[in-house]
């Protein structure tokens, strides 16, 4: 053999060697999320890191790395992996495992699916998730009445849509009586960051918001560990099949963080979840003694705490500056005191913890802005990357604060269009300006980090993404979108799904852009969702999820 020819083949067979372990993608459209080289149609990684390799034209690619395996989606389109920058995972698999009432019409419909439900589960406290009184006839709370008909004798406890109120029947009334050391429901008092709904009679009318909440569900047994298990299942599963790569999960117990472990241990996580911690307790003891925790996997961290400062507007607990429009001398309620939340932030600075904070009216995002500010001082400009959750009602001249302070707004698109019908009635025709104001945050320079908050809403982020675009229910309604001023591009809403919600999560050098160096995390759609018209948005199929450059979901052909 010559030695050219030798030369040649030994060169073949180094290259073969060198890209055994390579993987490759060819699309249509394969949109980077990198400023400098945006588009690419094909897409290389290393199957052992789950790293990318390369990124570029397919025809070039190929010469690179002919050896490389090779996967073609032909006419599909590939976007970087989803991430859902506010989500709750076990509240979700809760959810999966009990009576759905997601979009019930009345408290009739909801006896109905309560008797079909159980039906099939006869045993134990009947529970559901989902109602919504603003999509009933009078959009009043329900009553026990309501349900004692149907179910006299067994205890029914159904959350509302958003987690901040819950509704029982009688049977449910008489389980929180006989608790140890519980005082009578009856009467005029209240808890501590809740209220118990009562009639004029002052007995208690079935409904309870936020904290007071907690005196029902003291009652209810607690699942099993193999029951909490195939909750963190379904909605893992759940969750990649709509695309999701990652998830903030706000507010894991320590509990729910061993499991999760436990999973991650096990190779059973097949997406990455960023943990923040339940509030000022065992979990965020736990980073405060151990540091931030990071799986050797790479899909489970824990470096944040999620904090309450207020409750929910469909239930009137969020707290505002001045009357709720529709509920004169009802300003909302704090979930935790001004004190207690500026202790728990500051326990978070000190243990470089980061924070992220829940308020919905502008009272409360007034309050965790000033506490920001007065914890972090002259520290303001320092990478924190500190987060309100939500942002949903805000004061107009407190929107420049979140850039000022380096604050990120963790927004849910489909909060707006969920809430467009009613969010005016509850605030009036000049705050609203200040509500869900998508555009207005950016254009005062803010950090948008986008999300669904799931199961409050559905799971699926193509109908963040519409929502963003849109702000227009499945139906297209209103003509041109609510308060229209404030949609997105289909850039900017893709950007908050990936990129940004990557950099709230302290994630940005792992995920949210197919570059080099990056998890090799993506997703394969049937079609371009920044060349689709926004109305297709929400129909767009997801063909595959891929997490470390492997399948986690392949939709069935």
């Amino acid at each position: 053999m010559r030695p050219t020819a030798l030369a040649a083949l030994i060169a073949c067979l180094l290259a073969g060697t060198a890209q055994a372990d390579v993987r490759l993608l060819t699309a249509a459209t394969i949109h980077t999320g990198d400023p400098d080289a945006p588009a690419a149609t094909a897409l290389a990684w290393d199957t052992d890191t789950g790293r990318v390799l390369a990124v570029g034209d397919r025809q070039a690619m190929l010469t690179l790395y002919p050896l490389a395996a090779l996967t073609d989606v032909g006419q599909a389109t590939v976007i970087p992996g989803l991430i859902d920058a506010h989500a709750h995972l076990m509240f979700l698999g809760g959810t999966l495992m009990q009576a759905d009432l997601t979009g019930a019409t009345s408290t009739r419909d909801i006896v109905a699916r309560l008797q079909r439900f159980a039906a099939d589960n006869p045993e134990g406290w009947l529970l559901g998730s989902g109602w919504d009184q603003n999509r009933w006839p009078g959009k009043q709370f329900p009553t026990v009445a309501d349900l004692d008909a149907a179910f006299p004798d067994r205890p029914v406890w159904l959350g509302r849509i958003d987690g901040h109120a819950g509704w029982g029947n009688s049977a449910a009334l008489r389980a929180v009586a006989r608790q140890p050391g519980q005082r009578g429901l009856k009467g005029s008092w209240q808890p501590a960051g809740g209220r118990i709904v009562r009639d004029a009679k002052g007995q208690p009318s079935g409904v309870f918001v936020d904290e007071a909440m907690s005196l029902v569900q003291a009652a209810i047994p607690a699942p099993s560990e193999a029951a909490r298990e195939q909750m963190l299942a379904r909605a893992l599963d759940k969750a990649v099949s709509q695309g999701l790569t990652g998830v903030h999960d706000m507010g894991v117990s320590r509990a729910d963080l061993a499991m999760m472990r436990r999973f991650a241990d096990a190779g059973r996580l097949p997406l990455r979840i960023d943990a923040y911690a339940d509030g000022n307790g065992d979990a965020l003891a736990d980073l405060c003694a151990q540091g931030a925790y990071q799986h050797a996997g790479g899909r489970l961290e824990m470096r944040g705490v999620k904090l309450f400062m207020d409750g929910a507007l469909g239930s009137r607990g969020a707290a505002l500056l001045a009357d709720y429009s529709d509920d004169p001398h009802n300003r909302g309620l704090l979930v935790t005191s001004p004190d207690d939340f500026e202790t728990a932030v500051r326990r978070a600075d000190t243990c470089h913890v980061q924070v992220a904070t829940h308020a919905i009216g502008d009272r409360g995002n007034r309050i965790a802005l000033d506490t920001y500010q007065k914890v972090l001082g002259e520290r303001r400009a320092t990478d924190r990357r500190w987060r309100i959750e939500h942002a949903q009602v805000v004061a107009l001249e407190d929107i420049p604060r979140f850039a000022q302070l380096g604050v990120i707004a963790s927004m849910q698109p489909t909060h707006a269009t969920s809430d467009m019908g009613w969010a005016q009635d509850r605030v009036g025709p000049e705050r609203i300006l200040g509500a869900y104001a998508w555009r207005r945050m950016l254009a005062s320079g803010a950090r948008l980090a986008l999300g669904s908050d799931f199961p409050v809403e559905q799971v699926d982020p193509r109908l963040g993404l519409y929502a963003a675009v849109t702000r227009q229910d499945h139906a297209g309604q209103p003509p041109g979108g609510w308060q229209p001023d404030q949609r997105l591009t289909a850039a900017e809403a893709l950007r908050g799904f990936t990129a940004d919600a990557a950099w709230a999560g302290h994630d940005e050098a792992q995920v949210g852009r197919l570059q080099p160096g990056l998890r090799a995390d993506f997703v394969v759609l049937d079609r371009d969702p920044l060349s689709v018209p926004p109305a297709a948005l929400a129909d767009l199929q997801v063909r595959s999820t891929w997490v470390d450059g492997a399948p986690v979901y392949e939709a069935a052909r």
